[in-house]
């Protein structure tokens, strides 16, 4: 997939030229550079063909933060809905048209003999279980909406924010960002990144090590308890949901000593079990165990890819303009957005 990031990349770095010296906000950059690349990658298409899918999950995830830890009560949520349910309801229909658009004209593609499956990509996949002649594989319309929602949204979000706040750290760090932009010109020069190259990148992963330590893309993960358990004097019961704040794990002065706010990438110099002291559950950006996130690896590759191709031609500097307000809802927003001004390292790019 790292060719498909790469292009998407260059168009991103085509909208920045002639714009050197002024302010540019790049976490709304990063959110149509996400949207392209999990556009390509998953589902074949172009941003411009998952813009509105983009915007509905996007205004459904503002609705979901505010409304996280409301309580239902259960007679009165059947005789009367706030405005806050049937604005989710209304985009969650809207959003199932949407991708129903998307899967039929792959439909389509194969019933016209324009193509002679319905591809290999995620969305492929979705439609080739979709259509499965075998009752227990097949996957239900819904589980098929749900699961192209998920990838949308999370394949775009967390990166989005990742990357957002590794410029503000490395535009506020310049020494960080001289060792990163000398790692990258070291290993690839003036050339696309590539995967061996990529796997090479140790100041950069300790560099986005730290930053998800500090701005995670999540700051809880909610789990059901199955069963009654037991944890230390806590006695949990069964079928009730908890949030583990991972955010306040990785903010721990006990785990990572009295420097635990400040942004220090060598930390993770000598790798993650040394950083926290071979404690597994003390550092979890992605979650644990079999249902930590499946697209870490992709996250970290677009991460390292996009940001050595902007080291390669620019120097960070934070904007004046910029106030910093990180801002939960489902992941860590800047809520006023991150503006840095971008100094080119060419004259004539």
């Amino acid at each position: 997939m790292t060719p498909a990031i790469i292009a998407s990349v260059e168009t991103m770095l085509k909208r920045w030229k002639g714009k050197e010296g002024k302010e540019i906000e790049v976490y709304q950059e990063f959110r149509l550079l996400t949207s392209e690349v999990i556009s390509r990658t998953a589902f074949g298409s172009n941003y411009l063909e998952g813009e509105k899918i983009f915007a509905m999950l996007n205004k459904l995830s503002i609705i979901m933060g505010r409304n996280l830890f409301n309580t239902k009560i259960p007679l009165i949520s059947k005789l009367w809905k706030p405005a806050d349910l049937l604005e989710s309801e209304r985009l969650a229909n809207e959003i199932q048209d949407c991708v129903m658009k998307i899967v039929k004209k792959r439909e389509d593609r194969v019933v016209n003999g324009e193509a002679d499956s319905f591809g290999n990509d995620f969305l492929g996949l979705l439609v080739n279980a979709y259509h499965d002649l075998d009752d227990k594989n097949r996957l239900s319309m819904e589980d098929l909406v749900d699961e192209c929602k998920t990838f949308y949204f999370a394949g775009q979000e967390t990166v989005n924010s990742l990357l957002a706040w590794i410029v503000l750290l490395l535009a506020t760090h310049g020494d960080w960002q001289d060792k990163a932009r000398r790692e990258v010109i070291d290993i690839f020069g003036n050339r696309n990144p590539d995967s061996e190259g990529i796997s090479k990148l140790k100041t950069i992963t300790m560099i986005i090590y730290e930053t998800l330590r500090l701005y995670g893309p999540s700051n809880g993960l909610q789990r059901r308890v199955t069963r009654k358990v037991q944890l230390g004097k806590l006695v949990l019961p069964a079928n009730i949901d908890i949030l583990v704040q991972n955010i306040a794990l990785h903010h721990d002065p006990h785990q990572w000593g009295d420097d635990v706010h400040l942004f220090k990438p060598e930390r993770f110099e000598e790798g993650i079990a040394k950083a926290t002291n071979y404690n597994v559950a003390a550092f979890f950006p992605f979650g644990l165990g079999p249902r930590s996130c499946v697209g870490m690896s992709f996250a970290i590759t677009e991460t390292k890819v996009a940001l050595s191709m902007i080291l390669q031609l620019y120097t960070i500097t934070l904007s004046p303009a910029y106030v910093h307000s990180p801002m939960p809802i489902l992941a860590i927003r800047p809520q006023h957005g991150i503006q840095v001004i971008l100094e080119s390292l060419h004259n004539n790019a």
